[in-house]
């Protein structure tokens, strides 16, 4: 039971967010006593997914204003030696949280959630041996089934040669295709069911009529996240899951589409070799001048002749001088470079470029991956892999106080909601958990966020299963480009016949504020018994539901800025509002190499062969026995039982 846990541990984690997920597993893997706590009963504090009816709690939640005062008895178990660090109770981290129904709502009282979508259990105070086993059963281990890392090169089509494409291939990680390029990349090993079906013969007709009761029934096919990301496939996380084998807990789809929005319409846009040439959008000049461009970014560094006259310049008055169109601008600068128009340095404009074409055709035709029931997948992963070294899990259970003493200056323990006082020599905790008596010195940015369900993609194609991302420029004057991320229902993150999309920006005013401007200029937002007025309004996609709401991103705080944090405690902070995940991985590491400086990261698993098991170590003439069947090793289990995890679990219990 989580009130009879161990009393003393290596290291205490706070928070199942990613960084401090990777953070409890590196420790775990290195040997290191790790229990892993979460105030909420769920994983991933603000990484986290939900099913339709757990965001509508979620939203409830985040919308009381009234927080009575618990009473504070734990403190007569202070000792006088001692000081606390008292920890938040509720989290203050979403603000301005608003919702709406466009679609039908007749008849939405008293529908159930229906259907079954697996998540990671809550597996309480759970050992290694339940995790491993909840492992096995639920998650499909990644095989070597994508063809080798092919780049974007000059003069060769990213995946278009399917007989070299198997060459090379060190990866362990799976993902699967929605584009037309699934014959150059191998068969899948996505178990997706019916999901991943054929084209619609109805997709050109008017799109099915959701109502909200629909939704409601259908609520477990939905996996909202509540940060917005993507993996780009060279990118920090990727080679971290491929490193640590944490791959074979996920699995992953291509990103299908890059767009743009240009003169009012939105656009594909070409970005691989392939691509550029079988463009029927650009023209054989402006063929030339992307490629040409495109080639000379790979190799920027050997040529600073080149671009060190602009090096003061912005990234788009540097593009301004290499004779290009202005479409070709304002893709490379909002669909390739994803940067701002106003404040990137050329250099930074030319870094993003190279690191967008790096990426390109390792796993498929965009540099970007999706994690599979969606992004906080990836915490669960890792708190997976911390469970089967031997880390022990409560959710629901609070953390009181950090108790400090006072001689030392150093943390000694936290004392949880049951008054039990547990030991760590490490303490890392989630920057929401944290007072504002400890961060009064903190000033916080903010995240505008959206998630809207709609009933067609914003550029309709034959195959209704898209994973598209748009970077839409700024509306007005001194407003933030706004990260337009949409999932078809292939990702398991939304039901049949809708769409998932994800809006985010830095935040100017209130999310509302902030992206609805954005979505009256791709979506439909009238209700289904508004009448719309305009053709335009017709063809657009139409918003069934919608949330907006404000997320603190506590990722450019330095920790000289919490006071008086002793030098034993950690704080991890929580989603930025960049589109990949290199802030929390690179945190994460800095923060394991601080407390072990001498264990390597994350290493990667031992091969069944290597293994040695204690009866392997007692040689005959030196045990002074026979080699009797009594005395006789067990033999190892076949490589590959139990699709990997039984040779994790047996070294753990065994080593």
């Amino acid at each position: 039971m989580a009130d009879n846990l161990p009393s003393e541990f290596d290291v205490v984690v706070i928070g199942t967010g990613l960084p401090e997920s990777i953070i409890a597993a590196a420790c775990s893997r290195s040997g290191q006593s790790v229990l892993h706590v979460d105030s909420k009963n769920y994983y991933g504090g603000n990484w986290a997914s939900f099913s339709f009816s757990g965001l509508l709690s979620w939203i409830k939640e985040n919308q009381k204003t009234d927080v009575s005062d618990e009473c504070e008895d734990w403190r007569k178990l202070i000792l006088e030696n001692e000081e606390v660090i008292s920890l938040n109770k509720t989290d203050k981290t979403i603000q301005y949280v608003e919702d709406f129904c466009f679609s039908n709502q007749d008849s939405a009282e008293d529908v159930e959630e229906a259907g079954a979508l697996s998540k990671l259990p809550v597996f309480g105070a759970a050992g290694a041996e339940g995790a491993a086993q909840e492992s096995e059963k639920e998650c499909t281990p990644m095989e070597s089934a994508l063809p080798g890392a092919e780049s974007w090169e000059p003069g060769k089509a990213a995946g278009s040669d399917p007989a070299s494409a198997t060459e090379g291939n060190d990866t362990e990680i799976t993902s699967e295709s929605g584009s037309s390029h699934n014959s150059a990349l191998g068969e899948s090993t996505l178990e997706l069911g019916k999901t991943e079906a054929a084209p619609s013969e109805t997709s050109a007709q008017e799109p099915k009529k959701i109502t909200y009761s629909q939704i409601v029934r259908e609520g477990r096919r939905f996996n909202i996240d509540l940060v917005s990301k993507l993996l780009f496939s060279r990118g920090l996380l990727i080679d971290l899951l491929i490193k640590s084998n944490v791959s074979r807990y996920a699995e992953f789809k291509n990103a299908t589409r890059i767009l743009a929005f240009r003169e009012g319409k939105v656009e594909q846009v070409p970005c691989s070799r392939a691509d550029v040439f079988n463009s029927r959008q650009l023209t054989m000049v402006e063929k030339r001048l992307l490629m040409k461009f495109l080639t000379f970014c790979l190799e920027y560094e050997q040529h600073p002749d080149e671009y060190q006259d602009y090096e003061s310049s912005t990234f788009a008055q540097f593009l301004r001088t290499r004779k290009l169109t202005p479409s070709l601008q304002h893709f490379i600068l909002h669909s390739i470079a994803m940067v701002s128009e106003t404040d990137c340095s050329t250099l930074e404009g030319l870094q993003a470029t190279k690191k967008f074409l790096q990426c390109l055709g390792r796993y498929g035709n965009t540099p970007f991956l999706f994690p599979l029931y969606g992004q906080g997948e990836i915490p669960q992963c890792f708190c997976r892999m911390c469970a089967v070294f031997g880390g022990i899990y409560c959710l629901r259970h609070s953390v009181q106080c950090l108790v400090v003493d006072k001689e030392t200056g150093r943390c000694k323990a936290i004392l949880d909601h049951f008054g039990q006082r547990i030991s760590a020599n490490y303490f890392v905790v989630e920057d929401s958990y944290l007072s504002e008596s400890t961060c009064k010195n903190v000033c916080y940015r903010q995240i505008s966020r959206a998630v809207l369900i709609t009933d067609q993609s914003i550029l309709k194609t034959d195959s209704e299963q898209q994973v598209s991302i748009l970077r839409m420029p700024p509306v007005d004057v001194g407003q933030p480009a706004v990260c337009v991320i949409e999932l078809c229902s292939s990702t398991m993150t939304c039901m049949k016949d809708t769409y998932l999309v994800h809006l985010t920006c830095p935040s100017t005013k209130t999310a509302r504020e902030d992206l609805e401007p954005v979505i009256q200029k791709l979506f439909n937002l009238n209700t289904e018994t508004e009448k719309e007025t305009e053709n335009e309004e017709l063809e657009k996609p139409r918003v069934l539901w919608a949330v907006y709401f404000n997320m603190r991103d506590s990722s450019g705080i330095d920790r000289n800025s919490y006071d008086s944090l002793p030098s034993n405690v950690y704080v991890c902070s929580g989603p930025d509002s960049a589109l990949g995940n290199d802030c929390a991985v690179k945190q994460a590491e800095t923060i394991f190499q601080e407390m072990f400086p001498t264990e390597e990261f994350c290493p990667p698993p031992p091969n069944p062969e290597d293994i040695i098991y204690e009866e392997d170590e007692l040689a005959p003439e030196d045990s002074g026995f026979n080699n009797s069947p009594e005395t006789k090793p067990e033999p190892a289990p076949e490589e590959g039982s139990g699709r990997g995890s039984t040779t994790v679990e047996q070294e753990h219990r065994e080593g």
